[in-house]
């Protein structure tokens, strides 16, 4: 509130957040597991949709395991939920940051003989252990498995990460064979394979503990679960100004829109700025109701035009909707599902 005592006005976007659909979600994806529970990856602020929304929403859904990426997103995430129940995929570099974890009691994922090294000597104690099966991203390689180091290490849960999860590739079989492998090398309660299409590939890549991210949020990586995932963002921005143009008259910066013949337009409030990336233009389309609103010429930071054609009688300050279904959003973007919600500016996070 300013001083004047008068509180801002609503904003000119909206970020609506179907906390049902991401109970569902994470219901239906603790289902699919099996005999695995399923966890939750929470990491770049739910992967755009909200820490303060989402995480109370998982934990009311069931989830006891949250996963970030930073160390620095702990802090929010233990707002909702025990320190205890957050895991650090990227593991302690420093030993500020292994101490901050000793302090906390957040777990952290053990992804080199380095990171052993530091979790040892700052006191030890639970953690997880990273197995690098393929991906050539973090991870132990199948020499460090036998460092005298990693063997002292108290692994609670032993994991690994897919590279082509998503697709039909000889590299899922492989990565398990080798997972399975390696598992036996080390001491360790429990184990874990499986992201979001991982549960897609079935049971035999559940192993005791998954961890979807990107289903959780509306996300459908493998067609297997396409009839199971829901729509959890919605996206809606106000039109700003209506304008009439007459045949010639170019729409948007470089004038790549030419006016065919007298139209009505309307510029609404989004942009690349909030996420809206200018690989939408061309292909872009925006709803009032079930009337389309094509994209104009080129995207702005803060601004689009669309084609008033099939709604005449919208106006100033009437909403439009952007449709955010990821699949279909996917194609008519040329984004990934996870660029469409991790790209989302902080003027649309609830």
């Amino acid at each position: 509130m300013l001083r004047s005592g008068i509180s801002a006005p609503e904003g000119t976007l909206r970020l609506d957040i179907d906390t049902g659909a991401l109970k569902e979600n994470w219901r239906v994806l603790n289902s699919l597991s099996g005999k695995a529970s399923a966890g939750g990856a929470v990491k770049a602020d739910c992967y755009g949709l909200g820490v303060d929304t989402c995480v109370p929403a998982l934990r009311e859904a069931g989830c006891r395991q949250f996963f970030v990426a930073h160390w620095s997103e702990v802090e929010a995430v233990s707002a909702h939920v025990p320190a205890s129940q957050i895991t650090v995929l990227h593991g302690p570099v420093t030993c500020a940051e292994a101490a901050y974890a000793q302090s906390l009691g957040t777990i952290p994922v053990i992804n080199s003989v380095h990171q052993a090294s530091l979790w040892l000597e700052s006191g030890g104690g639970r953690c997880h252990v990273m197995f690098d099966s393929g991906i050539n991203r973090l991870g132990l390689d199948q020499s460090e498995l036998s460092s005298e180091v990693v063997s002292q290490l108290d692994i609670d849960v032993f994991m690994s990460h897919l590279a082509c999860g998503d697709e039909e590739n000889p590299m899922n079989s492989r990565q398990l064979e080798l997972f399975q492998s390696a598992a036996e090398q080390l001491n360790h309660r429990r184990l874990s394979l499986s992201n979001s299409a991982g549960i897609g590939l079935g049971h035999d890549f559940a192993f005791d503990m998954t961890r979807p991210g990107l289903a959780l949020y509306g996300g459908v990586p493998r067609p297997e679960l396409s009839d199971h995932i829901r729509q959890v963002a919605y996206l809606k921005a106000a039109l700003i100004q209506c304008r009439d143009l007459d045949t010639g008259d170019t729409v948007g910066y470089n004038a790549t829109f030419t006016a065919p013949g007298p139209m009505r337009i309307g510029i609404v409030s989004l942009g690349y700025a909030d996420g809206f990336l200018r690989s939408w233009a061309g292909n872009g389309t925006l709803y009032s109701g079930q009337s389309k609103l094509p994209l104009l010429g080129r995207v702005s930071m803060d601004m689009i035009a669309v084609d008033l054609a099939e709604a005449p009688n919208l106006s100033e300050g009437d909403w439009v909707s952007v449709p955010y279904d990821l699949p279909v959003a996917a194609q008519q973007s040329s984004l990934s599902q996870y660029e469409l919600l991790t790209v989302l500016g902080q003027r649309l996070r609830p």
